[in-house]
């Protein structure tokens, strides 16, 4: 074989292997906040516990509440944000950082709203149009 053509495969090869070694490190699945012990960039999903105090603070610009993951463990989260628009009635959170100390300390969050195309029992529903 040519040292070209070598060269060539191995340089793929390495490309390919360097690529999907990024891409599995970029994929996370979603933990409760037991898991998110000594995890960076963990993700965890769950409700915002309204029973305890939350808000914005001036003085330190971070954004404070206490959650419920789906494994019912509650923890202080800090978010070093506003507060988003429609936090309160959001369905689901999630949060995306690391725990410290018993704190999550979020750099970011997505939230799940609840839909307008959802009826009261959660199911979805078709609205019909009239053509006259």
């Amino acid at each position: 074989m040519k040292p070209k053509l070598i060269i060539g495969i191995i340089a793929i090869v390495g490309f390919t292997s360097l690529l999907m070694y990024n891409f599995g490190n970029s994929i996370s699945t979603y933990v409760n906040f037991e898991q998110a012990s000594g995890m960076e960039g963990a993700h965890v999903v769950g409700t915002l516990d309204k029973s305890k105090d939350y808000g914005f603070s001036m003085k330190s610009k971070q954004l404070s509440f206490y959650m419920k993951d789906e494994a019912g463990n509650v923890r202080r989260v800090i978010y070093p944000k506003t507060k988003p628009n429609n936090f309160e009635e959001a369905d689901k959170l999630v949060v995306i950082g690391k725990m410290e100390n018993g704190v999550f300390y979020a750099n970011e969050m997505l939230m799940k709203c609840p839909s307008k195309y959802n009826n009261n029992d959660g199911s979805q529903f078709q609205k019909a149009s009239k053509s006259s």
